[in-house]
């Protein structure tokens, strides 16, 4: 599926694969020698990916791209991103590789994380309440499903990405410090505690800086995770001396699960110990991106490659916050647009700040549709030289569908107005003589589409329907309209003939520019300023169906109902 694309990944100007030749010059840079980067790179871009490999051994070894999830909430909005743009980033990777580098993406869960704070939408929240700063992995499911809410969480994770098709490798804090996979180099980190903290100490508060260590030990006694002063350090027994809960000191091995980091010093624990290579993050991460970089070098790593992305806006151009609830949530996306729409939507410009709100899902359902379109049909005359930059390319990590939706989202959303359309059975009355043969079966994303275009149509377009009577000019333009229509053969589903009788009558009538009649159109007809091409609009709605809507605009009915 990725192979034979090295040639075109190479001068392909989309952000992926831009990432993906760094990330390539990287894991060169890093594991060879100068004489052999330069043999493995002449042999690369001579598509022998796979020759390069078995010449060196050491790009046998996994490329590694990571991302977190904070085990404290359930997945959303940021989870979904957090996975998509990496994986976009390693389908481009694998691409330019000819697949024959190996890949992971790690999905990595922060479960041993102490709870902060009790969330909202949970039952039984006293349980919680109960087990405040333990490490989620230690708390109580409130929804008595799993051993604990971090595990809980977990599982809604692992079933979450699941249903998007994504590739990924779960890793969980809790089992990583356990287990002793972190063992190394939280000793390391023990014993070059002092270097940490003069990278630490200048980034915090005075108040902080006097009680800060890069050690949250937990306590052997509530099992609560502490932010307290390290008081000793004993490098022979891997161990440090806090004081606990009840002002005794208590010595704890920093191995094993004794401890958890602070989360600077913890996330280049992990790229340190996970060897991780490439890992995106917000822009307001930025300085913790630094600091993390100077930490994973003094504990013997080398930082990853970086991206950082621009943040989401709500409808107010306000940054979009969890505490707030402001935005759009996951399930409201996909209440009313595709998982695709939304995929295509976070691909479009990370560098570049967005609105994340209800207003974007038709445009970019829209958008998304005529860049799969395009792609298939760039695919059908045999021209594969573009598809690679093309977004839905990128979107379905690419293996994009064969067949895409013979109906625009704004035009579902049409004729949901026009024909009062409340079921999906009623819409595909109209879309069953436009496309004779159709059906759910065989037009799955139609099928989808028309779901979510009754969703958006009840929830945001009817409530904000506002009809107007036509002016004289408008009248005169509409009844020259109806003659023109009624003179059209009978049944006709010629979308292009409309449109060109639909122009004829704006122009008769002395529009200018012509768009203004479009929008008295769909402003008269439909209660709302915009809309798709009202030619394949009356193609599906039919033209008896249209005279009469507009008959009933001119006797004003639509404005009295």
């Amino acid at each position: 599926m990725l192979q034979g694309l090295s040639h075109q990944a190479r001068e392909a100007k989309s952000w992926p694969f831009a990432e993906a030749r760094s990330l390539l010059a990287r894991i060169l840079r890093l594991r060879l020698s100068d004489a052999e980067r330069d043999l493995a790179a002449s042999l690369i871009n001579e598509g022998k990916a796979y020759e390069a490999v078995r010449t060196f051994p050491a790009l046998a070894r996994p490329v590694v791209l990571q991302c977190g999830y904070g085990a404290s909430g359930l997945p959303h909005l940021g989870t979904f991103l957090e996975v998509s743009r990496p994986s976009t980033v390693r389908t481009a990777f694998r691409a330019l590789t000819e697949d024959a580098i190996p890949t992971r993406l790690i999905v990595f869960s922060d479960d041993m994380d102490g709870l902060r704070k009790v969330p909202g939408n949970v039952p039984n929240p006293h349980l919680l309440e109960q087990d405040l700063n333990k490490p989620v992995t230690r708390v109580r499911d409130p929804f008595g499903e799993h051993e604990s809410f971090g595990a809980h969480n977990n599982a809604r994770l692992l079933a979450f990405l699941d249903s998007f098709g994504f590739e990924y490798e779960f890793m969980s804090a809790t089992e990583c410090y356990t287990s002793g996979r972190f063992d190394p180099v939280l000793l390391r980190a023990l014993e070059r505690f002092d270097d940490i903290q003069k990278i630490m100490l200048p980034t915090l508060g005075e108040e902080r800086r006097a009680t800060y260590s890069p050690f949250l030990p937990i306590s052997p006694k509530t099992g609560r995770v502490l932010q307290v002063p390290t008081l000793e350090r004993h490098l022979e027994r891997g161990t440090i001396v806090f004081r606990d809960e009840d002002g005794e000191l208590t010595e704890v091995p920093v191995t094993g699960g004794g401890v958890k980091m602070q989360w600077r010093p913890d996330w280049a624990l992990r790229w340190t110990a996970l060897e991780v290579d490439y890992e995106m993050s917000g822009k307001d991460l930025i300085d913790s991106v630094k600091v993390s970089t100077q930490v994973c070098k003094v504990l013997g790593g080398v930082p990853p490659e970086t991206f950082h992305f621009e943040l989401f806006m709500d409808e107010n151009n306000q940054k979009i916050s969890k505490s707030k609830g402001n935005g759009l949530t996951m399930e409201e996306w996909l209440r009313y647009g595709a998982p695709e729409s939304l995929a295509y939507y976070l691909y479009q410009s990370p560098k570049s700040a967005k609105r994340l709100y209800f207003d974007v899902i038709p445009k970019a359902a829209d958008e998304y549709l005529q860049q799969l379109d395009a792609l298939i049909r760039k695919r059908a005359e045999g021209d594969n030289s573009a598809q690679i930059d093309n977004p839905a390319w990128h979107v379905h990590r690419g293996n994009p569908p064969d067949k895409g939706s013979p109906v625009s989202f704004s035009l579902l959303l049409n004729l949901v107005s026009a024909g009062d359309a409340s079921t999906k059975e009623i819409l595909w009355g109209f879309l069953s003589r436009y496309l004779p043969g159709a059906t759910p079966q065989s037009e799955p994303l139609l099928d989808r589409l028309a779901g979510y275009a009754i969703n958006y149509y009840e929830d945001f377009v009817r409530p904000a329907k506002r009809f107007r009577g036509p002016t004289e000019q408008e009248r005169a333009a509409m009844q020259d309209l109806v003659r023109r229509l009624k003179a059209l053969p009978a049944g006709c589903q010629d979308a292009e003939a409309i449109q060109n009788e639909v122009y004829e009558a704006g122009k008769t009538a002395g529009f200018e520019p012509l768009r203004a009649w479009f929008q008295a159109l769909y402003e008269v007809l439909l209660g709302q300023s915009q809309g798709p091409r009202f030619g394949s609009f009356v193609a599906i709605f039919g033209i008896e169906r249209t005279v009469a809507l507009i008959e009933q605009a001119l006797a004003g009915e639509l404005v009295a109902g």
